[in-house]
């Protein structure tokens, strides 16, 4: 296993009513600037709750935060916050809302141009506290560091992290799922299968009981995804499913291993270029990767063929193969469309994504050896 530093400080309060418990957990002295999306929490009850839960608070609201959160948008929040002097910040909503609300914190404290926090990877000194009310299981981000932000205007999506944005506490109530639409829960299934993936299919050292972690998140996956698909209602499978998608990304199943985030990198620009739901993107460029990097990941990908898919094949390629297809099974299971021809991506789209790699001189993957030229060869399979 290989050498790790391990940090995570965010408190979970998971069960149903947790929302309730708000206010034990936030100082009456804090003036709070709640953050949410396009509405949907004013229509499925749980802005009223979150409204009860902090009644006796100074509360301030912003929303309109997009799926994927914008730069431009989330600046209009960080003028409010400094015009307002907020000292504290309640996410209410998915990924989107709590990356954007991790932005939101740092730019507010940040001096200069907030924009370099993304595009230089300028380190952010000091950052506003806050929490999360997670109402979509997916992106993992009420109990990591990290955020990505798209920018409207050059249709870029980067990434940022630092531990100044770890959230406080998050709340997790899994009842929430009963007003979600199916594509919303599909995508947040299959958002968590590949952020287990990527920190799962590279290659060996000798990390079994991390191993263990993801296969038995990747299991879960398989048994209980169906299920919630099939039931918004079914509490006991939401919960299953929110707490898979919170670990699958808080920084312990990569403790000690190698990780490969191509798929999501290349997903990024596909998202930012078409506007294509991120998860579909993932389901698009995984068995790509896949597929084009098999003897790289050759060692893995038996294992997860035995150990995920029950597969009993002798012949190593074959059983590489029918993994795949396993797993692309699984995305159609939920809907979702696989190739980049069902969403009518042209072969353009696909020369700008490779120049965007070439430009930034990235090599992606385990090994760092996913060049732009392959990443133009994972995409052209994927037609």
């Amino acid at each position: 296993m290989q050498n790790f530093n391990f940090y995570n400080p965010t408190r979970i309060i998971f069960g149903e009513n947790a929302i309730s418990e708000l206010q034990n957990f936030i100082s009456k002295k804090y003036k709070i600037l709640m953050i949410y999306g396009k509405g949907s929490i004013k229509e499925n009850g749980i802005y009223d709750q979150v409204k009860l839960a902090l009644k006796d608070y100074n509360l301030l609201e912003f929303g309109g935060v997009e799926a994927n959160p914008s730069y431009e948008t989330l600046m209009k929040a960080v003028t409010i916050v400094k015009k307002e002097k907020i000292d504290f910040l309640l996410a209410v909503g998915g990924g989107s809302v709590i990356d954007g609300t991790k932005f939101i914190s740092a730019a507010s404290l940040f001096d200069g141009n907030a924009w370099d926090i993304l595009s230089k990877k300028v380190e952010i000194k000091k950052a506003i506290s806050f929490a999360t009310v997670l109402t979509l299981p997916a992106s993992g981000s009420e109990m990591n560091n990290g955020a990505v932000i798209s920018r409207k205007e050059s249709h870029e999506k980067l990434v940022f992290s630092n531990e100044l944005v770890y959230p406080q506490f998050s709340i997790l109530d899994p009842s929430v799922c009963t007003s979600l639409p199916k594509e919303q829960i599909a995508n947040g299934i299959i958002d968590a299968f590949v952020h287990v993936i990527e920190q799962y299919l590279t290659f060996p050292v000798n990390s079994p009981l991390q191993d263990r972690f993801a296969e038995s998140i990747l299991n879960t996956l398989i048994e209980e995804g169906p299920k919630l698909f099939a039931n918004s209602s079914d509490y006991e499978s939401a919960g299953n499913i929110m707490w898979c998608a919170t670990m699958a990304l808080n920084g312990l199943i990569v403790c000690g291993v190698p990780e490969d985030w191509s798929t999501h990198m290349i997903g990024h620009e596909l998202t930012s270029l078409t506007g294509i739901d991120h998860a579909q993107t993932l389901a698009i460029v995984l068995p790509g990767v896949l597929s084009v990097m098999k003897e790289n990941k050759k060692i893995k990908l038996l294992q997860y063929a035995e150990k995920v898919w029950n597969i009993d094949e002798v012949d190593e390629s074959k059983k590489i193969n029918l993994a795949i297809e396993k797993t692309e099974k699984f995305f159609h299971f939920f809907n979702v469309k696989t190739k980049l021809s069902d969403y009518k991506v042209s072969l353009g789209v696909i020369d700008e994504i490779v120049a965007r790699f070439e430009k930034r001189q990235l090599k992606l993957g385990e090994r760092s050896d996913i060049t732009s030229d392959k990443v133009r060869e994972i995409l052209r399979v994927r037609l």
